[in-house]
C-alpha cells in the first residue's frame, strides 16, 4: 500500500519529467541568465587546509582522496566496503541477435547470502565478428532489459516499474507492450557496428525508485537507512554500487575487455554514473548524459534544479547531511565540478541538450571546463575554451563535452559523438593489446 510521501514522490517525479518534455522545468525557479546571482566555485587544486595542489601525485595522495571522503560524508553517502557473496548465472546466449551482428547474453548477478534478494540482471551485446576484446559501454536503464530492445528472447523485467496508462507497465509490472519502449536511448546495431559492446541492467534491480524502494533492494541487507547516519548512502549510492558490480562480472568474460569500460548514464543515472567513475577506477572513462544538479551543474550556480528540489522531490537520493545545504550551497565544502574532477586522468564527457534548462546545460559546461588544471598535471588537454559551444558542436579532447538540439534524452547524435570520442581515447588501446 502506498504511503502519503510516496504518492508525492511519484507525483512530483511525473510532473517533473512532464515539464521536462516541455522544454523548461517547474515554476518558480530561474532560468534567466541574467538573474543567476555572482558565485565562487572552490579551487579543485587548493586543500582544505589552503595548500596549493602543484602535482599529479600530490593530487592522488592528498586531495582526490579528501574531495572523495566529502563528497560522501556531504553529498552521496558513504559506500559500504562489505562486499557481499555473489554467484553469476548466465540465463542465455543467443549467437545470432540483432540480425546476426551480435552475440546476446542474459547474466544474474544472485546474491548468494540472501536468496530473496532480486538478482541484478544484465544484458550484454557483443559483436559477433569482433577480433579480440572488445570496450564496453556500461550503463542502468529505466525501464528493465527488454525496454533497449524489441527482441523478443529477453527476459521481462519482474523487479518494480511506475505504472503506465499506456499499458506497458501494469500494477507495476512490465507487460509484452513495453518490449523496445526506450531502444531509441540505446541504438544497439551502432554501438555493435562501431566495435562495442554494451552492458545495461535495470537500475530497479537495486534499488526500486521510490521512497519505501530500499526495502526491496540493497539497502534492506547492506547499510539500511534506519541506522540513521548523516553519511549513510542512499539510492545514488546504490545505482553507482551496482555499476561497479556489473563491472566485477565483466572482468570475468572473456569477449568484452573490462579494463576498456565506459560508464555511462543518464539524467539521475549520470548522476551515478559520475559518482561510480569517482569510487570506481577501474573504470576507464566516464560519460553524463544531462546528470544537471547532483551531476554534472554546479550547485552555487542558481539555474534550474536545486539541491533543496532535488532533496524535497527525491529525499531518498542523496545522503541525510545533504539536506543541511538546501538554500545555502555556498556552506557546501565542495562543489560538482570537483566531482567531474576526480575522474581524472581518465577521458571523461559531459553532454547536454538546448532545451534541457533544468538541468543548466551552461552549468554543465562550465563544471566540465573547471576540469582542466587539474587534466593539466598530468599532461591532458581538457575543454580548451571559455566560450559555451553552439549547438553540435562538441569541443575538447581527454575532456569532451556537447549540446545538442532537443530535449531531455539520450539521442542517436549523442551517441554518435561518444563513439568518436571513445574511439580516440579508449579503442587506440587495440593496437597495444594485439
Amino acid at each position: 500500500m502506498q504511503t502519503p510521501l510516496f504518492k508525492f514522490v511519484i507525483l512530483s517525479g511525473l510532473l517533473f519529467y512532464s515539464s521536462l518534455a516541455a522544454g523548461q522545468g517547474p515554476a518558480g525557479f530561474n532560468y534567466d541568465e541574467a538573474k543567476v546571482p555572482s558565485y565562487t566555485l572552490p579551487d579543485p587544486l587548493v586543500t582544505s587546509t589552503g595548500k596549493r595542489v602543484t602535482t599529479a601525485r600530490q593530487w592522488e595522495r592528498e586531495q582526490r582522496p579528501d574531495l572523495l571522503r566529502q563528497f560522501a560524508s556531504e553529498v552521496y553517502g558513504t559506500t559500504p566496503k562489505q562486499r557481499l557473496a555473489t554467484r553469476y548465472v548466465v540465463k542465455s546466449v543467443d549467437s545470432s541477435a540483432l540480425n546476426g551482428t551480435a552475440i546476446r547474453k542474459q547474466i544474474s548477478i544472485v546474491w548468494t547470502e540472501y536468496p530473496n534478494l532480486p538478482s541484478l540482471d544484465i544484458l550484454l551485446y557483443t559483436p559477433k565478428n569482433g577480433s579480440g576484446r572488445t570496450p564496453v559501454f556500461v550503463g542502468l536503464n529505466y525501464m528493465g532489459n527488454h525496454s533497449v530492445s524489441t527482441e523478443p528472447g529477453i527476459a521481462l523485467a519482474k523487479s518494480w516499474l511506475p505504472d503506465r496508462k499506456d499499458g506497458k507497465v501494469v500494477n507495476n509490472r512490465a507487460t509484452e507492450a513495453a518490449r523496445g519502449v526506450q531502444q531509441s536511448r540505446w541504438p544497439l546495431e551502432l554501438i555493435i557496428a562501431s566495435g562495442y559492446s554494451v552492458a545495461t541492467a535495470h537500475y530497479g534491480d537495486l534499488e526500486p525508485d521510490h521512497a519505501e524502494g530500499w526495502k526491496n533492494g540493497i539497502r534492506s541487507v547492506l547499510h539500511p537507512p534506519t541506522q540513521s547516519r548523516s553519511d549513510s548512502w542512499q539510492a545514488i549510492g546504490v545505482w553507482a554500487w551496482g555499476m561497479s558490480r556489473m563491472l566485477d562480472y565483466l572482468e570475468t568474460d572473456s569477449s568484452v575487455d573490462a579494463k576498456r569500460a565506459i560508464a555511462i548514464g543518464h539524467s539521475r543515472q549520470g548522476k551515478a554514473a559520475l559518482w561510480a567513475g569517482a569510487q570506481d577506477q577501474r573504470f576507464a572513462a566516464v560519460i553524463s548524459n544531462d546528470s544537471g544538479e547532483g551531476g554534472a551543474a554546479p550547485s552555487r550556480r542558481i539555474f534550474g534544479e536545486t539541491i533543496e528540489r532535488l532533496n524535497t522531490t527525491f529525499p531518498y537520493w542523496f545522503c541525510p547531511k545533504y539536506r543541511t545545504y538546501n538554500n545555502r550551497p555556498t556552506a557546501l565544502p565542495v562543489d560538482q565540478h570537483e566531482l567531474l574532477a576526480l575522474i581524472a586522468p581518465r577521458p571523461l564527457y559531459v553532454a547536454s541538450a538546448q532545451e534541457d534548462h533544468w538541468a543548466d546545460p551552461r552549468g554543465e559546461f562550465l563544471s566540465a571546463r573547471q576540469t582542466d588544471p587539474v587534466y593539466q598535471l598530468y599532461g591532458k588537454k581538457g575543454i580548451g575554451t571559455d566560450t559555451w559551444p553552439d549547438i553540435h558542436q562538441p569541443v575538447g579532447e581527454t575532456v569532451r563535452y556537447h549540446i545538442r538540439a532537443g530535449e531531455h534524452d539520450v539521442k542517436r547524435y549523442d551517441w554518435e559523438q561518444f563513439i568518436v570520442w571513445a574511439d580516440r581515447h579508449v579503442k587506440r588501446e587495440d593496437k597495444k593489446e594485439k
